[in-house]
């Protein structure tokens, strides 16, 4: 009798193995038909940092945690009095560039002035000596026929070595005029560099105070606030963190068969665990391209069937939109992958189908 009763417990045995082989086989999962996968994971969504550019002391704070914000609505506001004391000092510091500005102008106009008063002065020198010159000339031909006296020759010699030295001198101060006009222009130069460099220094001081009003980059929700009115932050420092619900998507991962078979776009449906009553639709919008973990060597097809590749299933922004004050991260769930596109989905995920 236990012979026989063993005999009938290896048979049950037997056909519970080839049962299992068989709904293995068939639905490759539990519950899911073949041709389709499944993975759990986590929904995730970018995160956002919405921090200062510029050291400083936080004035006041618009959004709290879970709050649900609009791109471009202002968030905090930063204390800016330090940087309105430097705009108005730099405002003053273009007032006095564009006051000297004028300034070396006017010696421009002042230095070319001078320039052409040097140039008549030549001229006048230069009719100098060539009066100077003829006269001398006439008053050695008259010393020779004694019709004139060694003095008057030695006077006019004098003279007109005196005007010689005269138009040198005029020429040195026409030099001089140029020099002047250079180094003037130099200065109008400089002092439109000053003005320039003040206008900048504005600009700057103006964009810091620009920035210390910070607005949302993204619609999205609150997760964090990360500091509190009156906190001193250095460059950088964040304020709040948000989470952009216009980019949700669910990290799961495959074994190597078939994650290759996955393409981008290929249809996922997910479930989640806090609503298992709806299922929402997803593609693929990434196929790691490595492995995330490795056995430690890899030399046979079995080992190698334990390669791990993350897949991102991305929900359709216009979903989330619809949808947007149920969307929460964090949220554990499954992610089932049609691999054939001719398989036809399961009841259970067609049924509930969030659209």
């Amino acid at each position: 009798m236990k012979s026989i009763r063993g005999w009938l417990l290896a048979v049950v045995a037997a056909v519970a193995v080839a049962g299992g082989y068989y709904a293995w086989r068939l639905y490759d999962g539990p519950g899911l038909p073949a041709g389709f996968v499944s993975g759990n994971g986590r929904i995730e969504a970018v995160e956002i940092d919405v921090s200062t550019k510029t050291a400083g002391r936080i004035k006041e704070i618009f959004a709290d945690e879970g709050d649900f914000v609009k791109a471009g609505q202002v968030l905090a506001h930063m204390d800016t009095e330090q940087l309105e004391a430097q705009r108005r000092q730099a405002e003053a510091q273009l007032k006095r560039a564009v006051i000297s500005v004028d300034t070396t102008k006017s010696l421009v106009t002042q230095r070319e002035a001078e320039r052409e008063s040097a140039s008549a002065v030549i001229e006048q020198r230069e009719a100098e000596l060539d009066a100077a010159e003829r006269k001398l000339a006439r008053s050695e031909q008259l010393v020779r026929t004694n019709a004139t006296s060694q003095q008057t020759l030695d006077d006019d010699r004098a003279a007109a070595q005196g005007a010689r030295a005269a138009v040198g001198a005029a020429k040195a101060s026409l030099a001089a005029s140029d020099a002047a006009i250079s180094a003037a222009k130099a200065q109008v130069v400089d002092a439109e560099a000053a003005v320039d460099a003040a206008k900048a220094a504005i600009e700057s001081i103006t964009a810091d105070i620009d920035d210390s009003t910070l607005k949302s980059p993204r619609d999205g929700r609150v997760q964090y606030r990360v500091a509190q009115p009156g906190e001193v932050l250095s460059a950088g420092g964040r304020v709040l963190n948000l989470v952009d619900l216009s980019d949700v998507y669910m990290t799961f991962f495959l074994p190597t068969a078939q994650a290759g078979r996955v393409a981008i776009g290929t249809e996922i449906r997910l479930v989640l665990d806090a609503a298992p009553q709806y299922v929402i639709p997803a593609k693929a919008s990434f196929v790691a391209d490595v492995a995330q973990f490795t056995p430690k060597t890899v030399e046979t097809e079995e080992e190698r069937q334990k390669l791990m590749f993350r897949i991102k299933a991305q929900i359709q922004p216009e979903l989330l939109r619809k949808y947007i004050q149920q969307v929460k991260t964090g949220l554990p769930g499954m992610a089932y992958v049609r691999l054939d596109s001719s398989a036809e989905w399961p009841d259970s995920l067609t049924k509930a189908l969030v659209q």
